[in-house]
């Protein structure tokens, strides 16, 4: 493992700290290579120890490619010598996209199962069940408004139970809690959920985002989106792969263009009232 550190180093005003490898193994430099023989020796003292080893990674779709191709190595190996590993990874939907572009055989080795927006009953359970553990009762009419406004998406869930649970003063909570607690529930995702991913966007692609939430929630054909932005999709098609890379928007069919969370079109309609045509920059001629 120092070995393995050795590839990264750290540094703080003039002073920097690093790790020196000694002649062995996983000392190439290269990451893929060093990561794997050295999950490699880890799991083989694991498996004589009678353990097992989990590596959990939450954003996959920020991991680095060969960070990525590393990781699908490790798991192939560990499958091809029997070695006790397993591989649990979260992120948003192109990650299996980007697992096949860091290593071809990513798709034959991993799982990728869908985790979206639950089902009512699992999102009615989410909301009754610590309240109940509180001897709180929520009326349905309260549940079924919650569930409508938070599209049963799970974070969302908690921002209006939140909320809502400090918006009531007596038990059962009812649906005139919900009402009243809209307006701080929105201005919360607003300064934070939803600010922080458009934030991250710079003006362009602000707009190309506005342009999708003129035609609602989605998935939309990015033709439709070019013409909302009064162009032609090849004009924005730079803008559009660069917000699948900052995981703002994904495309789970060639073509076609989503958001890679709910409601972010009424927020950007909030947050962006006009929409704005894209008028692209002309190429300067070169003589």
């Amino acid at each position: 493992m120092r070995n393995f550190a050795s590839i990264f180093k750290l540094s703080y005003e003039e002073i920097e700290f690093a790790a020196s490898p000694s002649p062995g193994v996983s000392d190439t430099g290269d990451f893929e290579s060093d990561f794997s023989e050295m999950v490699r020796l880890v799991l083989q003292a694991a498996k004589a120890g009678g353990h097992h080893v989990a590596l959990f990674v939450d954003e996959v779709q920020c991991l680095k490619s060969q960070e990525l191709a590393a990781i699908a190595v490790t798991c192939h190996d560990a499958a091809q010598r029997s070695l006790p590993f397993v591989f649990f990874g979260a992120g948003l939907p192109q990650i299996a996209r980007l697992a096949g572009d860091a290593k071809s055989y990513a798709e034959r080795l991993f799982e990728f199962p869908e985790i979206g927006s639950l089902t009512d009953e699992a999102a009615s359970e989410a909301l009754r069940r610590p309240a109940a553990e509180e001897n709180v009762l929520f009326e349905d009419e309260a549940i079924s408004a919650i569930l409508s406004n938070a599209r049963n998406y799970p974070y969302f869930l908690q921002e209006w139970g939140a909320h809502v649970w400090k918006q009531a003063d007596a038990s059962p909570i009812r649906v005139t809690d919900v009402h009243n607690a809209e307006a701080a529930v929105t201005a919360d995702l607003d300064a934070s959920f939803f600010r922080v991913r458009f934030d991250r966007c710079k003006p362009v692609q602000q707009k190309y985002l506005r342009a999708m939430a003129e035609l609602g929630p989605g998935p939309h054909a990015t033709g439709d989106i070019a013409s909302v932005l009064g162009c032609e999709p090849s004009q924005v098609a730079g803008t559009r792969a660069q917000l699948i890379a900052l995981g703002m928007i994904w495309s789970q069919r060639h073509g076609e263009t989503a958001f890679t969370v709910p409601l972010f079109d009424e927020f950007m309609k909030r947050q962006m009232p006009e929409l704005e045509k894209h008028t692209p920059k002309k190429r300067k001629k070169t003589k």
